[in-house]
Order: C-alpha cells, then sequence, then structure tokens
C-alpha cells in the first residue's frame, strides 16, 4: 500500500503541484484548503507524512499542530510558510514540527525531508507494534482469577519456554486457541510465526495440500509451487486446531513430519526440512476415538507430551465478572463508545445460566446487552435478551 501525505495549504496552485510531484514518487495524496479541513480528514484516517502552511485562513497552521499534538496524533508534520524567519522555525520544531520549509518551494529539498520523515514514522509505527507485542507477552489475555484458570496461567508459565508439544482439550468457544497462543508469546519463537489450522474447517482432500503444500502439476488444480504451513511455520509454532478432525492419511504424514523433522509437498519427492514446534487443540475425546480406530494412538503420544484442559464456562462461572467486564470494554472499543456499566444484579443473573456455548456464546450476548440494554445493564436487560432454552 502506498504511503499516505496531506497537503494543508491554502494556495491552490502549491497544493496542486505538491500533489503532482509526490504523486508522481508513489505516494498517495490527499489535500486540505484550511487547518478545519485538515484536522476533518485527520480524524477520519491516519497519514503517514502532513505537509501543513503556517499562514492560512479559519485556523493557522501553528494551531493545527498544537491540536494534533493535544490528540496524539503521532505523523510527522513538516510546516511550510512564505513567512518565514527563524523564530518561526523554531517555535514550530519546539512545538514538536518535524521539519520546516520556506516558500518558495526547493522540490528536491522536500522530497528529501519528506523521505526523512518517512523513516521516522514508519519507525514509530514499529515501536508501537513491539510496545504492543511485549504488554501481549507481559500481560496474559486469559481473563479469570478462579483457580482453574490459574492453573492453567502457571502451566503455559512453565511449559511455553520449552519445545515440548502440547495437546489442548476442552469443548468449543472456551479459549483453546487464546491457550495456544500464549504458549507461542511466552516462548522462545515469539518473534517466528504462529501459523494456525484448523482441521475440521479443510476437506479431507485438501488437508495434507493445506499441511505440506504441492508441487505444480500434483493435481488439476495446481498451476503452481505452493508451500504448506509446515513450511510457513519454520521456526516457530504451528496450531492444529481441531486435530481430531484430521483424516487418517494426513495423520500418517503429520507423524512422519514429528519423527523426522521434515516434509515432502504433494506431489514432490524431496524431502524438506522443518524446525516447528507443534500445538495440537480438540473438543473431542481422542481416546474414545482411538478405541473406534478414528485417530491414531502413536500419534495421540507424539503429541500429548503436554495436556492442557480448559474447562467449560459452566465450570468456572466465577470468573464471569471479569469477562463480563473484559467484553465491555472491548465492545465498547470496537463500537467507538463509552463502557457501560452492569449491575451487580445482572452479573448474578449471567452466572444463573448455562453456557453451553461457552465464553463465545458470553461475548456475543455482552454484546447484544450492550446494543438492546439501558445506561447500566440490568438484570431485565438480561432477562428481555438473554435466550436460554
Amino acid at each position: 500500500m502506498a504511503n499516505s501525505i496531506l497537503i494543508i495549504d491554502d494556495e491552490k496552485p502549491i497544493r496542486g503541484t505538491l500533489k503532482e510531484i509526490l504523486e508522481y514518487e508513489k505516494y498517495e495524496v490527499d489535500e486540505a484548503e484550511d487547518g478545519v479541513k485538515g484536522l476533518e480528514l485527520i480524524g477520519k484516517k491516519r497519514y503517514d507524512i502532513i505537509l501543513c502552511d503556517i499562514k492560512m485562513p479559519k485556523m493557522d497552521g501553528m494551531e493545527v499542530l498544537g491540536k494534533l499534538r493535544e490528540q496524539g496524533v503521532d505523523s510527522p508534520v513538516v510546516m511550510i510558510s512564505g513567512h518565514g524567519n527563524v523564530e518561526t522555525a523554531v517555535e514550530s520544531l519546539k512545538n514538536g514540527a518535524f521539519d520546516f520549509i520556506q516558500k518558495p518551494l526547493d522540490l528536491n529539498r522536500v522530497l528529501v525531508t519528506i523521505r526523512n520523515a518517512m523513516d521516522q514514522s514508519t519507525l514509530v509505527e514499529e515501536t508501537k507494534v513491539l510496545k504492543r507485542k511485549i504488554n501481549k507477552k507481559l500481560g496474559s489475555d486469559i481473563i479469570g482469577e478462579g483457580k482453574a484458570i490459574q492453573d492453567i496461567k502457571a502451566m503455559i508459565a512453565k511449559v511455553a519456554p520449552s519445545d515440548a508439544r502440547v495437546l489442548i482439550t476442552g469443548g468449543n468457544g472456551t479459549g483453546k486457541e487464546l491457550v495456544a497462543r500464549q504458549l507461542h508469546e511466552q516462548s522462545a519463537r515469539s518473534a517466528a510465526p504462529f501459523v494456525e489450522v484448523n482441521c475440521a474447517a479443510i476437506p479431507s482432500e485438501l488437508i495434507e495440500s493445506e499441511l505440506f503444500g504441492h508441487e505444480k502439476g500434483a493435481f488439476t488444480s495446481a498451476i503452481k509451487q505452493r508451500q504448506g504451513k509446515f513450511e510457513q511455520a519454520d521456526g516457530g509454532t504451528l496450531f492444529l486446531d481441531e486435530i481430531g478432525d484430521m483424516s487418517l492419511s494426513a495423520q500418517a504424514k503429520v507423524l512422519r513430519a514429528l519423527q523426522e523433522n521434515k516434509i515432502s509437498r504433494v506431489g514432490g519427492d524431496k524431502d524438506i526440512k522443518v524446525n516447528v514446534r507443534i500445538l495440537a487443540a480438540t473438543n473431542k475425546d481422542l481416546k474414545k476415538e482411538i478405541a473406534e480406530s478414528r485417530f491414531r494412538e502413536d500419534l495421540y503420544h507424539r503429541l500429548s507430551v503436554i495436556l492442557i484442559h480448559v474447562p467449560s464456562l459452566n465450570e468456572r462461572k466465577e470468573d464471569i465478572p471479569a469477562l463480563s467486564e473484559f467484553f465491555l470494554e472491548k465492545v465498547a472499543e470496537e463500537y467507538g463508545q463509552p463502557k457501560k456499566k452492569i449491575s451487580a444484579a445482572a452479573i448474578k443473573a449471567l452466572q444463573s445460566y448455562d453456557w453451553t456455548g461457552n465464553i463465545r456464546e458470553l461475548r456475543n450476548v455482552i454484546e447484544r446487552l450492550v446494543i438492546l440494554g439501558g445506561e447500566e445493564i440490568s438484570d431485565k436487560d438480561v432477562k428481555d435478551y438473554v435466550t436460554h432454552k
């Protein structure tokens, strides 16, 4: 995607010249004829760089700069002025501008400044991503203070630094994927890919191609070579979700990959070395599946070096208050509105229900209550809008 630049200047010829030059340089450019219009556009979209004139009607550039800093906009701002002097330049830089350029514009100088500002913008974005990663790593996203969840968190902290294979069991919607992600985030592989495969969502005739890739011409629709999930996860973690639904032929190939740390693509005879940590999850009773010859016992033992069982929501109703608060915050963020409060009576009502859909169902119910409930979600709202048979 092209880097985006906003030009705020009341002189149409200057906007036109800058736009033409910058678009030729493959930037995406928007224009605003004054500070008010500029702030309006910035409120709707993040720009990599903002070029802003100082002398403008309605709102001058220094005021625009001040409002951007108040609002926490971190895009580099380059100030432009035809009435510039040293004092103006110093003041704009003190107020957080990236640079100051005088009119008439030297287009080479403009392009060099934009490239330098773009480097800063990239650094700011990378820093944000790193901070998010660090915060995610330090603070577990698994919500709950009950004993069952505390035990799971302690197990994750103990097991994550190793390369041990983990089999995560539990019903649909209990949060098995979240456990897998935490195991990856807290491991030495966290900087490498986390690749997820939902074995239940892929037809049995395609699962091998999905996992191991294929060579061009391996089958009718194989028009080019394709890497599978094992290769994509090399150096990182491969999460095989709903592994109980995997075909027996794919199970045999996965077993070989685990034993030998190598795979071969469908239609190929070359062995490819892979270095992946395998995490698997299932909502099925694999021992029963083994007894009925639908799952390989040798694969089960390879996958279940460590077993983590995620309890149903009905088994951890003491966590409903914390989970409800968490989902209220998430829904408020998504809808861009203040977080709604929920009464103690409403929480008690939620705790009285049979949660067959687990955490996923609770999240949907909280969203429904935010949309349909009153200013503070009450037990009456729960009674009116939460239907359980």
